[in-house]
């Protein structure tokens, strides 16, 4: 690998951004005759950022370019600062990762799944890449203090900034408020290098887009998108909400791709949706101090059954509590169903949670008097995690956060999950009583340190109460 250029030399800009909005994006970009491509942001004054990494990209052959390092904080029950870099490419990219810290000893890049193996010399790992990934490189085991690194495909949707249509925010740094309401009918554009320190508010619309390549920073909730339809949210990435990064509630036709998000409050899930139906979830980075992705019925002011969700193609990282929780907030008074929830795809960096009720990279526990029925979980790689359980399935009373149990869960199958680790818990199925039973669960080919698992035992699973049709097979 030819010698790094030192850090200190210059950058090249094609656009030049003010602390305005209504402008172009400062970015770097360069292409050679083979069509790689690869953009670059600058990152506006004043935005604090983490001096652990300097890391660089270029095309090959090319010029290498220097990324911002943004600092984030992550894990709630020990809060550290992480850090973060962005760009975009098409084609291939050589990457360089210096470890200010001192030499390499170890570094792996994750998800595994991804089999990128880093050469290392000295304090520097280098890799390439040949299709877009969103990764946490971690340099002597640390996977705290480590670089999350967000290689995005080349923006092709900026919108015109002149248009009446459009809310643009250009590179710099933009504080409009608390909140900012977005009419139906509007796409809101993040440019690369801009930072949005407000919530952004959908009630009671239609037909809005949000989408860039900007940060939303520090707000008390990253996305409301409440009482509203057809709502897309694409590339922007979410720094350390107070709450949750994306809240779905009583809404349709709900789409989130190429989403990134850091969290490290109580209560600061990643995507959480309340009576929400018609949700695609797609190519999202969640690393939070809550449930990563969570599905309820009635909770709050939201009403009414969930459904028709998809979730796929992500990486999640739960610092606390669940990757995935559904069912515990519901209706008791009418109660509703939460059906038809289809998860694939995915994989599953961490589980950090002491509690055993709220314990489960996969949990369904329905309470609330929800019934949850025909969940499909496929294609689904679980990485060894800090404490937790693999899958904890229960119809139960949650006294905490509900007034009644639930209904039941029905028909769920889990096909081709594998994990790989030796800190799982035993995992739990439990059924409430007679009525309220857990029915119709299949394992199809879980396989657990390389083993294909054919019995409860096996897999280390608890099975309780009113529990009918558990099926454990092996297809492959």
């Amino acid at each position: 690998m030819p010698p790094l250029p030192s850090t200190s030399a210059p950058r090249r800009a094609l656009f030049t951004g003010a602390l305005l909005p209504f402008l172009l994006p400062a970015y770097v970009a360069a292409a050679d005759s083979s069509m790689n491509q690869l953009t670059t942001y600058a990152a506006p004054a004043g935005i604090p950022a983490n001096t652990n990494f300097t890391v660089k990209v270029r095309s090959p052959g090319g010029e290498w370019l220097e990324l911002f390092c943004y600092a984030v904080e992550v894990d709630m029950h020990q809060p550290r600062t992480a850090a973060l870099a962005i760009f975009d490419f098409s084609g291939e990219v050589e990457v360089a990762v210096t470890n200010r810290r001192g030499p390499v000893a170890s570094a792996r890049i994750r998800p595994l799944s991804y089999a990128l193996t880093p050469g290392i010399a000295g304090d520097t790992l280098h890799f390439k890449l040949t299709q877009p990934r969103n990764l946490s490189i971690e340099v002597n085991g640390d996977i705290f203090e480590n670089l999350h690194l967000f290689a995005g495909p080349i923006d092709t949707e900026r919108p015109d900034p002149q248009s009446p249509d459009v809310l643009y925010f250009g590179p710099g740094v933009h504080s409009p408020g608390p909140s900012l309401a977005i009419p139906s009918g509007k796409t809101v554009y993040l440019a690369g290098g801009a930072v949005l320190k407000t919530k952004l508010v959908c009630d009671r619309v239609e037909n809005v887009r949000i989408l860039g390549r900007g940060i939303l920073y520090h707000p008390e909730r990253g996305i409301e998108v409440t009482r509203s339809r057809n709502v897309s949210i694409d590339g922007i990435t979410i720094v350390n909400p107070r709450h949750y990064t994306v809240h779905g509630g009583q809404s349709q036709a709900l789409t989130i791709t190429n989403l990134k998000s850091f969290s490290s409050h109580g209560w600061s899930d990643g995507i959480d949706l309340m009576s929400c139906s018609g949700v695609l979830v797609d190519g999202v980075f969640l690393r939070n101090s809550d449930d990563c992705i969570a599905i309820y019925g009635h909770r709050w002011t939201y009403f009414g059954d969930a459904r028709d969700i998809t979730v796929r193609n992500s990486t999640l990282w739960a610092d606390v509590a669940h990757p995935v929780n559904i069912g515990t907030h519901g209706n008791p008074a009418r109660p509703e169903v939460i059906e038809n929830l289809h998860f694939s795809n995915l994989d599953i960096l961490n589980h950090d949670e002491p509690q055993i009720g709220y314990q489960g990279c996969f949990a369904i526990n329905a309470s609330d008097a929800n019934l949850v029925r025909n969940v499909r979980v496929e294609n689904v790689r679980i990485e060894d995690f800090e404490q937790g359980q693999l899958v904890s399935l229960r119809v139960a009373f949650n006294r905490s956060y509900a007034t009644a149990p639930g209904r039941g869960i029905e028909k769920v199958h889990f096909k081709n999950i594998t994990y790989n680790g030796a800190r799982a818990g035993i995992s739990i199925l439990a059924g409430y009583d007679e009525t309220r039973p857990i029915d119709g669960v299949t394992f199809e080919n879980l396989r657990i340190n390389g083993r294909l698992i054919r019995t409860a035992d096996e897999a280390r699973f608890f099975v309780g109460e009113h529990v009918r049709n558990l099926e454990f097979s092996v297809t492959q």
